[in-house]
């Protein structure tokens, strides 16, 4: 089953579900303190489907985005499985497009992500995606909780 997923947020603590089909429920919330606008969709919404996602993010950023780093850590089950930190951008020769945007900016790029090829078992994931303006992460300038529910094994 291929679903467009699509979700805007507006206000701290509002959630809901931005992705279900047959096999996958994906469902989010705020946790930070402020409000955003943010808006994502991604297709297909399956985890069975073994081809790349393709996502879009529009997002107006509340600082300027001359750094930025990118902390993402997915637990299952309640035992943490992933742990990724990333810097995106550093302010000199960045190659993705939102580096450099002004606070207030709109900010819209297009991206594929290509984690799908990995098989999640059934079960529940806790991901948290936290981004930040600094070097040290004190600054940070977006955090979401995502549940990610998957249905029926993927092997």
């Amino acid at each position: 089953v291929n679903m467009f997923v699509f979700f805007i947020l507006f206000t701290p603590g509002v959630s809901g579900f931005f992705c279900t089909s047959s096999d996958l429920e994906l469902s989010y919330t705020f946790c930070d303190s402020s409000s955003h606008y943010f808006k994502f969709n991604v297709t297909p919404c399956s985890i069975l489907n073994k081809s790349i996602w393709h996502a879009a993010l529009t997002w107006i950023p509340k600082s300027d985005v001359i750094y930025l780093k990118i902390l993402f850590t997915v637990w299952y089950e309640g035992a943490r499985v992933l742990y990724w930190k990333e810097v995106l951008c550093s302010g000199t020769d960045d190659e993705y497009s939102l580096c450099g945007s002004m606070k207030g900016e709109t900010v819209g790029t297009q991206f594929d992500i290509k984690g799908n090829r990995i098989l999640f078992p059934k079960g529940h994931y806790a991901v948290v995606l936290r981004a930040f303006s600094d070097a040290s992460e004190q600054n940070i300038i977006m955090c979401l909780n995502f549940t990610m529910i998957v249905k029926q094994d993927a092997f």
